[in-house]
């Protein structure tokens, strides 16, 4: 962890490592990708992004091991150290607390962003490679946001198992387009230091992930109440 932690402060709250999850831990996530491709929601935002984007909630109905990943101790506790302060995970109603991002016409992309915070603390982001038969690459700059800094580009290519970590209003970056014949899907997973969010905060990200992500009917769909019956529980990864 030390060396990791260095790497990651170094470098403005970013981290990539081409191997981290096993491999039966991504054929997992690979298995999931193919329950849930029917419920794919394609979304087109002129000069920003076009791709199709799977909730949090609908992952919950068919892919429960992703939830399982997404809460594992382990996997939190690791974050935490390296991110040096506790994380926790996104509140229930949250639909980007972890999805699938799929990348799978030419042009498919998005283009430069932060992952904006509308909670009262950080958010951090990671992404986990699952499917890349393409020349997507993650285009990224740190330090942008320091003063005095020197911004530094940078790109990768997250293989299957492969994960990136980073402060989401730090770093600004992008995924360049899909080629033809090409495919990628990304998971992504969101914990945060403070789970509180102002009553209009959240109204504006929930229409953000309608709009540019979920679709209405994902985003705001009746969630279960604490009578109705629970779902099996999932097999742990």
């Amino acid at each position: 962890m030390p060396p990791l932690r260095q790497r990651f402060v170094e470098q403005g709250a970013f981290l990539y490592l081409s191997e981290f999850l096993p491999p039966e831990a991504t054929a997992q996530l690979v298995a999931a990708v193919d329950c849930v491709t029917p419920s794919v929601n394609r979304n087109y935002l002129p000069g920003h992004k076009q791709g199709g984007s799977v909730s949090r909630h609908t992952l919950d109905e068919l892919a429960p091991c992703v939830a399982q990943l997404y809460r594992s101790p382990a996997l939190i506790d690791w974050l935490s150290r390296l991110a040096g302060e506790p994380l926790q995970v996104s509140p229930a109603d949250d639909p980007h607390a972890y999805a699938l991002y799929f990348y799978t016409r030419p042009g498919d992309h998005i283009g430069w962003h932060y992952d904006t915070s509308y909670y009262a603390g950080r958010r951090y982001t990671v992404l986990l490679g699952v499917i890349d038969e393409s020349s997507c690459r993650l285009d990224y700059e740190l330090h942008t946001r320091e003063k005095g800094a020197t911004v530094v580009a940078g790109s990768v290519q997250i293989p299957p198992g492969g994960l990136v970590f980073f402060d989401g209003d730090k770093l600004r970056h992008r995924i360049s387009p899909l080629g033809e014949n090409e495919r990628r899907v990304s998971l992504t997973l969101e914990y945060v230091t403070d789970p509180k969010m102002h009553f209009g905060w959240r109204v504006i990200s929930n229409m953000k992930d309608a709009f540019g992500y979920f679709g209405f009917r994902q985003v705001f769909r009746r969630r279960r109440r604490p009578t109705d019956p629970k779902p099996d529980a999932p097999e742990p990864l």
